[in-house]
């Protein structure tokens, strides 16, 4: 195994530590990983039908805890914009990607228990996933989290803990439980494995669009899982001379909870103070304080672009067009339809070719009042 890096001091860690951040700043660790040259469109016939069959670029290979993950298509919505519909993985949302990757690394170092914190997503995932590999899992949800999701997160098995307060509680509480003694912690933000697994989003792409890519990926943004993942894969396949130029970031969030909206337009490297959770439909990005913000908003600005926010009138309309559409997709899944729909404000010029992705499944929360 590789081993765990700050990006911020330098600090590194072995993997197999189990230590959750780095000890020095407290944030979250990128990996020392370096793919693997060999990838290429001619090279993938015949392999595994899921996000395994890109071998040489994950720092994981032969998992045992395999749902098929992956491989999810891509559907046009209209001549410009076209949708991959992760919301058709294994447990109904994008977070499978990296789910798996965190438990099949948890399974190889054998830990006394799992933990996770989720708004919902993540924790089924993890729960699934625990389930596959035989591993005691406890996942903490906020106190309001979706009917449906905790649901799902006990069918797997799992132990469930509901935190009164917002998003940043649950957390704080999962934190507090991973640093017990025998703990893994499967965190989605924290843990660098699972935006390994989420890159796969964007091979995914680069193989289905017979070796390129869309010229915009517009994502939706709460703790940035999936836009870093995107932005490690566009620069390693760029690294890997696999495309000749990287494509547009466009960072989607909803406007009841936007700090990586006001950070990006007021030109800060990092959050703004006083950032606050607030009611929004789009629970699974109600996130005021992204411990990766800083690398959220240098991918941004890397790529040309740019951070747009949705109202809850947009998400509530962008979901019935979807259904309309034959889509019935989750109200944090359809943000980032809502923002390109009629085209791509805010300084964006000639977006070209748009891809969204439909990130969950919408009996995860049903259909918005």
């Amino acid at each position: 195994m590789t081993t765990y890096r700050c990006p911020r001091d330098g600090t590194r860690s072995a993997v197999s530590a189990l230590t959750w951040c780095c000890p020095v700043c407290h944030g979250p660790w990128d990996l020392d990983f370096t793919p693997a040259p060999g990838l290429a469109l001619n090279a993938l016939s015949g392999r595994a039908n899921s996000l395994w069959r890109y071998e040489e670029i994950l720092p994981l290979s032969a998992p045992s805890v395999s749902l098929g993950e992956g491989r999810t298509p891509l559907v046009p919505l209209t001549d410009t914009v076209s949708a991959k519909l992760d919301h058709l993985m294994p447990t109904l949302s994008f977070k499978d990607r990296g789910a798996v990757m965190l438990v099949e690394l948890a399974r190889r170092l054998n830990p006394e228990r799992v933990v996770a914190d989720s708004s919902g997503n993540a924790g089924t995932s993890i729960a699934a996933y625990c389930a596959r590999a035989g591993l005691p899992c406890t996942v903490y949800v906020p106190e309001g989290t979706s009917p449906k999701k905790t649901e799902q997160i006990r069918a797997h098995g799992a132990r469930l803990v509901a935190v009164p307060g917002d998003r940043e509680a649950t957390a704080l509480a999962a934190r507090a439980a991973a640093d017990e003694p025998g703990a893994f912690y499967a965190s989605h933000v924290f843990n660098p494995y699972f935006l390994h697994g989420t890159k796969t989003y964007v091979y995914e792409l680069w193989e289905d669009l017979g070796g390129r890519l869309p010229d915009t990926l517009a994502v939706p943004v709460g703790n940035g899982t999936l836009l870093l993942g995107a932005a490690l894969a566009s620069a390693e396949l760029h690294a890997l001379g696999l495309i000749a130029s990287r494509p547009r970031l466009i960072a989607v969030q909803a406007e009841a909870v936007a700090p990586l909206a006001a950070a990006f337009h007021a030109g800060a490297d990092d959050l703004l103070p006083g950032a606050a959770a607030a009611p929004t439909l789009a629970e699974g990005i109600a996130i005021p304080r992204p411990p990766r913000a800083r690398q959220i908003l240098a991918a941004v600005r890397g790529s040309g672009g740019t951070v747009l926010t949705v109202t809850e009138d947009e998400i509530r309309d962008a979901q019935r067009d979807l259904a309309a559409r034959g889509f019935y997709v989750e109200t944090t899944g359809v943000a980032c339809w809502a923002a390109v729909r009629d085209g791509l404000g805010q300084g964006v010029d000639r977006p070209g070719s748009v891809v969204v992705p439909l990130c969950g499944a919408g009996l995860k929360t049903g259909m918005a009042g």
